[in-house]
């Protein structure tokens, strides 16, 4: 399980195809890795293989899936391309974004980034993300609730479905996540990586099961 806080950016160094899969390399900075452990790139959770930490900066090997070419961005990156990292919560460490399972359902298309006010320090200017969002995600958008973008936690502060550009959120973004993940090298038309919170999934799941009656003929037929 992730929280969505990115602990670092890496760079994709290569990228292999294969047949309906494929293997990338990205640089770690700063994260200490062993063969096997899991970390999520860009909000989609991967095993790091070929480790090797003595390059400069340290390095890592993924292989992709056919799943996971055909539903995420990575399959779109080209060498050079930044993308987020962050390495699994520790059992019993505080929950500081939201639960990221690194499973993405999708991808979002980027509309827009803008600073909030133009004239002010990009550094210091809080900035508005608008993206579109598939259909088969919609339903578990929710204004003020969680959604990963790109592996980020982040609030949707407007929902706004149904609209000609499609079904829209808003996201305010803060300098400091801007300036530390792979947001400020993105360009409207990208291919985003995005995860509906796992908690609407399950309050969607339970309120399609039946409701659960007690009666006479439940209770005989288990001893009662």
């Amino acid at each position: 399980m992730f929280t969505g806080l990115i602990e670092t950016t890496g760079t994709i160094l290569a990228v292999e195809r294969r047949e309906g899969s494929m293997r990338i390399a990205i640089t770690a900075p700063g994260i200490a890795l062993r063969t096997g452990d899991s970390i999520a790139v860009s909000g989609v959770c991967l095993t790091a293989l070929d480790i090797e930490p003595e390059s400069n900066p340290p390095r890592f090997h993924a292989d992709l899936a056919a799943e996971t070419v055909a539903r995420t961005s990575l399959s779109l990156l080209n060498p050079g391309a930044t993308v987020n990292l962050e390495l699994p919560t520790p059992a019993g460490a505080p929950l500081g974004g939201h639960v990221v399972q690194g499973h993405v359902d999708g991808t979002a298309t980027l509309l827009s980034l803008e600073p909030v006010d133009a004239d002010a320090d990009p550094g210091i200017t809080d900035w508005w993300l608008r993206v579109a969002v598939p259909a088969h995600v919609s339903r578990y958008m929710v204004e003020k609730g969680s959604i990963a973008i790109e592996g980020i936690s982040l609030t949707i502060a407007r929902w706004e479905p149904g609209t000609a550009e499609g079904d829209l959120v808003h996201v305010a973004v803060i300098p400091h996540t801007f300036a530390r993940t792979n947001l400020h090298t993105v360009k409207p038309g990208q291919a985003l990586n995005i995860e509906a919170d796992v908690l609407i999934k399950f309050m969607e799941q339970r309120s399609l099961q039946p409701q659960f009656e007690l009666t006479l003929e439940y209770l005989i037929a288990n001893g009662y």
